[in-house]
């Protein structure tokens, strides 16, 4: 089964974002897969990109928040992610990369429902965020 396999240790930059200060990783499929994705000291995120307005009812930094720092990786790279702590990558589609994000929700055990509403939210409307950085050839 899929794992978080360091801890997630972030620092507060300002008002919604967080950078990573330790890496972080998350390994697809089994605790010693060899697809591994991870995220380096200094990337930066807002969580789950909940608009401010739903944060009484869903925070940005909810039980779902160490998926939603893997999903922003993801997006902000076009999809691109450290297939090793160095040179190589992978490419995964956009539903690929939602995908990761609902499995590592399953993986902390989020409520059904939450999980729900947050993929079907992500596949509705962050397809702009993903084209964006794809256009911009990260």
């Amino acid at each position: 089964m899929s794992s978080f396999t360091t801890p997630l240790i972030v620092e507060f930059v300002s008002d919604n974002h967080w950078r990573i200060a330790k890496e972080f990783d998350y390994a697809m499929g089994a605790k010693d897969s060899d697809r591994v994705i991870h995220v380096r000291v200094g990337f930066e995120t807002d969580f789950a990109s909940i608009p401010r307005i739903f944060w009484n009812i869903l925070s940005p930094t909810g039980d779902y928040g160490k998926a939603a720092v893997i999903h922003d990786y993801l997006y902000k790279n076009g999809g691109r992610w450290n297939f090793n702590q160095y040179t190589a990558y992978k490419l995964l589609t956009r539903k690929e990369c939602d995908d990761v994000f609902l499995e590592g929700m399953v993986v902390l055990k989020v409520n059904p429902i939450v999980r729900w509403i947050i993929y079907n939210a992500v596949r509705l409307f962050a397809g702009l965020a993903f084209k964006k950085s794809i256009e911009k050839g990260l």
